[in-house]
């Protein structure tokens, strides 16, 4: 279910949604059912999941992503959920059971998903929450059940959907999972004899439904074996080629918590040693992820979802009037903050803690204290900047929007391959194979080519130098052209020019000078500006042609 005019996210999405629907009349009724789901996730937004750790403050992020407080954060039956935020025409609730049968809900009174259910919670499959918001316009966003957690029903249901699942059977012996492991994740419908109905959906073809295409993963101050392992899950089963962090992006989460003392070099600013803690894990997930981020969610999902109202504005007004002595005592632990006799009642201090934290308090009434004449909007915009939020937001347009179409078709293809491997027919897995490489010859499939790139350079597989590192990402990382090339504002005659000359330049450095693995990232970067070449010198002369010196370059 999809908003009404979705399209596959670009020419390559396109090219492999066409794949699947010529296929579809050449294999058996289990994989073309398959292939459906991986039709309609072609055409509906990038699937992001939200994971992490239980308990590490994944739905509070999902409530500050999406703008309103939605997703449960105390624990109950729907934590125990995979949950899907997608856009919809009117808000609703649908409750997927594991035979497939749905049941729709109103959302609560406060607008959020219903702390229980009144249904067997062992029969559902997942939920499904659809909200006007425009944000999910373009990004699905998928709260997922903590990692950790003693619940092993709903531990499995995360791993199903980052994709540990898919790694368990053995692809080469094109057997499909036990029915126990349908039971285990909670979302399958195997029937125990195996007597199912050819066109039921095994694990392999719901996992082409529900599972994510990229992921934002939550760490908190320590990163653990488990992490790795769910990451390591999730690249290998949505990457076409090789893994890596081409559709991961974690934040460090609760960054405000982080003793300041505890980081070398952060000189007592918890900002700066969140921001320098951040760049050591990003070094310790390398290459399951592209960046690690500090964020404050709390924070941001207060400012964002307009949890922190205007009466506990006037409240801070009247804190910041206090003395500066009873005010730093206040701001020693939440205990002496909710105890200490002051104007301000301990009942609104108490929501004040529970909306923005020690931190977020110190921030605002220092905020308040240089600008007495602030207003709440504004109060509000500087308790989102000191979030982190935003620099969340860009990095994931940065690396998941910019990428969306090669995204799509990477963990399309994973489907695809895994659907007929799965099979157990020889000849359907050698026809989806041939049907495959013929794609991945086509020009607009080499983008995975460099998302591979991307992924040998970030996770210091095959090192550059910092320049040529740099280009790499840019190359990869964005859509527009002008961006792509470094060249903003420039003419369609400078940009086909500055395009041909990189191309010949990593061209001559993968023959002359490079590592086998950088001569592997320099051919597909040259391919990169040839192909950029051939399509600006298109628009600018109506024509496709080639010169004869340059027809070869790209192959």
């Amino acid at each position: 279910m999809t908003a009404d005019g979705d399209r596959p996210a670009g020419p390559l999405s396109a090219s492999v949604a066409d794949l699947c629907t010529r296929l579809r009349g050449q294999v058996g009724p289990r994989t073309a059912a398959g292939f459906t789901e991986v039709l309609r996730r072609l055409e509906a937004p990038l699937q992001v999941a939200v994971a992490g750790r239980i308990k590490s403050g994944k739905s509070t992020l999902v409530n500050a992503l999406i703008g309103r407080r939605v997703a449960p954060t105390a624990v109950g039956e729907c934590t125990r959920l995979v949950t899907r935020f997608q856009y919809g025409t009117v808000d609703r609730i649908e409750i997927v059971f594991t035979d497939g049968t749905r049941q729709v809900q109103p959302f609560a009174p406060d607008g959020g998903i219903p702390a229980e259910l009144g249904v067997d919670i062992d029969r559902v499959s997942h939920i499904e929450a659809y909200l006007t918001n425009a944000v999910l316009r373009d990004m699905t966003v998928i709260d997922t059940p903590g990692l950790g957690s003693l619940d092993s029903s709903s531990v499995a249901r995360t791993q199903q959907l980052l994709g540990a699942t898919r790694l368990s059977g053995s692809l080469d012996s094109g057997e499909s999972e036990s029915s126990e492991g349908s039971r285990d994740t909670g979302d399958g419908a195997a029937s125990p004899t195996g007597s199912e109905e050819p066109d039921t959906l095994d694990d392999t073809s719901r996992g082409a439904l529900v599972g994510a295409e990229a992921v934002l993963y939550v760490v908190t101050q320590g990163v653990r074996s488990d992490d790795h392992q769910a990451l390591a899950a999730f690249t290998a089963a949505t990457a076409s080629r090789e893994p890596g962090p081409v559709n991961a992006v974690a934040v460090l989460n609760k960054a405000d918590t982080i003793p300041p003392e505890s980081v070398e070099g952060a000189d007592g600013d918890v900002w700066k040693a969140a921001t320098l803690l951040a760049r050591k894990q990003a070094a310790v997930l390398r290459p399951r992820v592209a960046d690690v981020l500090p964020v404050i969610g709390l924070l941001a999902e207060s400012t964002e979802t307009g949890a922190f109202t205007p009466t506990e504005a006037e409240a801070l007004r009247t804190l910041a009037a206090l003395d500066d002595a009873d005010l730093e005592v206040m701001l020693v632990s939440a205990d002496i903050f909710t105890t200490w006799d002051c104007d301000v009642p301990s009942g609104v201090r108490v929501r004040l803690l529970e909306k923005l934290d020690l931190f977020g308090i110190r921030h605002a009434i220092e905020a308040i204290r240089t600008e007495p004449q602030i207003t709440v909007g504004a109060l509000h915009r500087r308790l989102l900047d000191v979030s982190g939020l935003e620099a969340v937001r860009a990095r994931l347009a940065e690396v998941f929007a910019a990428r969306a179409d090669g995204i799509k078709a990477a963990a399309a293809l994973a489907s695809i391959t895994a659907l007929a491997h799965d099979s157990g027919d020889r000849a359907e897995r050698q026809r989806v194979h041939d049907a495959i490489e013929m794609l991945l010859a086509r020009p607009e499939a080499h983008q995975l080519r460099v998302l591979e790139a991307l992924t040998l350079v970030t996770s210091g597989a095959v090192e550059l130098a910092e320049d040529l590192a740099e280009e790499v990402l840019r190359v990869g990382s964005n859509a527009d052209v002008s961006a792509q090339l470094g060249m903003p504002g420039a003419t369609p005659d400078q940009l086909a020019a500055h395009a041909l000359e990189r191309a010949g330049w990593w061209r001559s450095f993968a023959s002359f000078g490079a590592t086998p693995g950088q001569a592997r990232v320099a051919h597909v970067v040259h391919r990169a500006y040839f192909l950029l070449w051939q399509r600006l010198k298109a628009q600018g002369t109506g024509s496709g042609h080639v010169p004869p010196a340059q027809q070869g370059a790209g192959r």
